[in-house]
């Protein structure tokens, strides 16, 4: 039990020091989130977590590939009802309008390796296997899908397509602020409940990661051409 304990708790301080480190270095979100990737091997590592515990073991991947396929395809099918239905176009903010490089890399880059690989191997991958050790795996997911959403606080005040969504359904001043703060960490919350189903389903941590690389890299897509 105290293993385990230690184990949470590194992950939790890696996680706490990655987000004061990204908040404090403007641009720096790639190079943190793989410096993130890189502490969690580590401590996964020490903590005597195997690649299966992670869902990183060869045998593995056919299955998380064909299931976060069809969980990319979902996620895709929402978008493209977002673009084409007027009543949800008008609802999701616009952006610059075109496809640069910028947005490329953004998608193909920094998106996958700054954000993704270092949550999914956090939440998906060593939290969920240090809290299911001799435990419930029910009881592990809600634990780990309750501390994603509270990994978003931090994000949920920021800018983006949606903040700005439920900003201007909810408003601007502190019971608005508050409101966005509760509705995204629900939202994410939720949606980490989803995430370890795919993990534990498929047995790997592609499942979760292919949906989750849909879901914000589509995102930033969609806010430009909607």
């Amino acid at each position: 039990m105290r293993g385990r304990a230690v184990g949470v708790g590194l992950v939790l301080a890696a996680l706490a020091v990655a987000t004061a480190v990204d908040h404090a270095l403007d641009g720096a979100h790639l190079v943190v989130g793989l410096g993130l990737a890189a502490c969690l091997a580590v401590i996964a590592r020490a903590q005597g977590l195997s690649a299966a515990d992670l869902g990183l073991d060869r045998p593995s991947w056919p299955a998380g590939l064909r299931l976060g396929a069809a969980a990319a395809a979902l996620v895709a099918a929402a978008y493209a009802l977002a673009v084409l239905v007027a009543p949800l176009r008008e609802a999701v903010p616009g952006g610059e309008g075109h496809l640069g490089p910028g947005v490329v890399w953004t998608v193909l880059v920094v998106v996958p390796l700054g954000t993704v690989l270092p949550e999914e191997l956090a939440f998906r991958g060593m939290l969920l296997a240090l809290l299911g050790r001799r435990g419930d795996p029910r009881t592990a997911t809600v634990v780990s899908s309750a501390l994603f959403g509270l990994w978003h606080v931090q994000a949920s005040l920021g800018g983006g397509m949606a903040n700005a969504t439920i900003a201007a359904a909810v408003g601007g001043d502190a019971a608005g602020i508050t409101l966005r703060v509760l509705a995204t960490v629900l939202f994410t919350s939720l949606a980490g409940v989803v995430l370890c189903w795919l993990r534990l389903r498929s047995g790997s941590l592609l499942a979760p990661a292919l949906a989750h690389w849909t879901v914000n890299g589509l995102g930033v897509i969609v806010a430009l051409i909607a």
